[in-house]
């Protein structure tokens, strides 16, 4: 017999499965001996009143044994000699469409212009240690893209444009833990989530696709309309990309990859933003958010947020937040929050500072960061600094880069970052310390109450105000302001028919995942990256 309970525990009732086996033995009854198996299909945790519980949803197995996975298992066939499709881009978009291509019969050729997930660590340590950031290996550049070493969060309220669940069953299915599709908040972790990565990318090769790394994609082939894309009858029939292309030594090698293209190039290609632009590509300006992260002491917010002096204690994970007020008509709100987590360089090029966030999967370090941004609109930064150059498709872009340089110039122009404790801000007063931080680049006390563009800095003050009446003691000197977080989505909409999926006035080009704007997040770029394969297939059948 096969029976399912909504059961609400204590903390340690909930720790593991043989002590939620042991809660039902005694609580409804069951005999230990016929109590085959357990398994959790939900959980989630109630800490808004001072006793917190734990809302667990199970399966239990009585006189019988599970005949199925504890996940949904994809088939993957050989494609070897099947037609080609060209994704550009390794990050979950692209990932997750060269998977569903090959389930569909199609052979993904992945094109990916940094390096293989563990080949960029190097390149990241360098961040730290020389102050040296390579523009085509970074924590935005390279194999599992910007989520690869940012995180590996899991949760999307994205629930209707795709199958969620089916997202989180592959990721179980190459090696994720299956804690994944049970928990409110799924979380793989930024120590594991690169493992998981690799096995993706073992499945796209042994079925017969390919994955190029250090492969860096110039130009769209366009049939009868030469190098430029024009619009009308356009159609895209494969890129034209150029291996090593941090290589200044040599002449790097081009290549030409033919096929319809998925061009899933994450948020923070610019280059392939301008090259869009001068092919006339049609893009609008999107609204993004900008500001800061915040980091505190994680012992703090697990005080805060489980209303205990204790903390977490030995059954709780680290504590989250969420928080979102409006201020002069704009969201103010709290951005991918990493509890137990740090603070990382997240720039993609030369006089840039960027900051982001990551958590490993134990969540155990001393610190809890979140972004803490400011909505803002094209038509706010029309006449930003009274420059021109921030108006048209790329206005958004341009405002990030100023925001960025302007952040460099702040931080000595190193990657050392300007910061502020959190209440000197909001008091406008100077900071003459700061406290220890994850930051590992290091910090510079900076006024940034004084330099932030008052549309930024203002609203993140009031809004600060009002999180410290929502949380007592969240208003508070021993957290530290680190500036700037700038890549919060990308800054632009890559035009597409919203049926066909395809660019709205190019065939064969299908922008896909959160680069394109239509994703926010590794989920949500999971399920769009799946939804333009599907796409592609469709198209490819109609040539047929």
């Amino acid at each position: 017999m096969i029976q399912e309970f909504q059961l609400r525990l204590l903390p340690q009732q909930a720790a593991d499965e043989a002590t939620v086996s042991q809660y039902l033995i005694k609580e409804k009854g069951i005999d230990a001996r016929t109590l085959n198996s357990v398994r959790v299909l939900k959980r989630s945790i109630d800490a808004r009143q001072r006793t917190i519980f734990v809302n667990v949803k199970l399966r239990a197995y009585i006189n019988e044994f599970p005949q199925d996975e504890a996940y949904q298992v994809t088939h993957y066939p050989d494609v070897s000699d099947k037609p080609q499709v060209i994704v550009v881009g390794a990050g979950p978009g692209g990932l997750f469409a060269a998977l569903r291509l090959i389930e569909l019969g199609y052979r993904p050729i992945v094109l990916e212009r940094g390096k293989n997930v563990h080949e960029r660590k190097k390149d990241l340590a360098r961040i730290s240690k020389e102050q040296c950031v390579d523009s085509e290996s970074n924590y935005c550049f390279g194999e599992g893209g910007a989520g690869a070493y940012s995180d590996g969060k899991l949760y999307t309220r994205s629930k209707k444009r795709g199958n969620v669940e089916k997202i989180l069953n592959v990721f179980c299915q190459h090696g994720a833990s299956t804690n994944i599709l049970a928990d409110a908040h799924p979380h793989i972790g930024t120590d594991k989530l690169p493992r998981v990565i690799e096995n993706m990318r073992n499945t796209i090769i042994r079925c017969g696709g390919e994955v190029h790394f250090q492969t860096k994609m110039t130009r769209l082939l366009v049939e009868g309309r030469g190098s430029r894309v024009e619009g009308g009858d356009s159609r895209v029939v494969g890129v034209e990309a150029v291996s090593s292309p941090n290589d200044q030594t040599t002449n790097p090698l081009v290549f030409q990859y033919l096929g319809p293209v998925i061009l899933a190039t994450g948020h923070s290609a610019r280059d392939v933003y301008r090259y869009l632009a001068k092919e006339k590509i049609e893009m609008e300006a999107k609204g993004i958010a900008v500001g800061v992260r915040l980091e505190h002491p994680a012992m703090l917010i697990d005080q805060i947020q489980y209303h205990r002096r204790e903390g977490r204690g030995k059954y709780l994970p680290a504590a989250e937040y969420s928080f979102v007020t409006q201020v002069d008509g704009r969201g103010v709100y709290s951005f991918c929050m990493c509890p137990g987590g740090f603070v990382i360089p997240a720039a993609t090029g030369p006089e840039q500072i960027v900051v982001n966030g990551m958590s490993p999967s134990n969540r155990g370090t001393q610190w809890s960061n979140s972004g803490m941004v400011v909505e803002v609109r094209p038509e706010d930064v029309a006449e930003f600094a009274g420059n021109s150059k921030f108006s048209g498709s790329l206005s958004m872009m341009h405002f990030q880069e100023e925001l960025e340089r302007m952040t460099w110039q702040q931080g000595n122009m190193k990657q050392t970052a300007p910061a502020q404790r959190m209440a000197d801000f909001v008091n406008n007063r100077l900071s003459y310390d700061l406290p220890k931080s994850s930051y590992a680049p290091g910090l510079l006390s900076s006024p940034l109450h004084f330099w932030l563009p008052p549309m930024i800095g203002k609203r993140l003050q009031e809004g600060f105000k009002t999180f410290g009446r929502y949380a007592h003691g969240f208003l508070t000197n021993e957290a530290v302001l680190i500036a700037m977080e700038t890549r919060t989505s990308a800054p632009v909409r890559i035009l597409r028919d919203n049926d066909t999926l395809q660019h709205i006035t190019v065939s064969g080009l299908f922008p896909c995942g959160e680069g394109a704007g239509y994703a926010g997040g590794i989920v949500s770029a999971g399920v769009d990256g799946e939804r333009c394969a599907e796409a592609c297939a469709v198209y490819l059948e109609g040539l047929s």
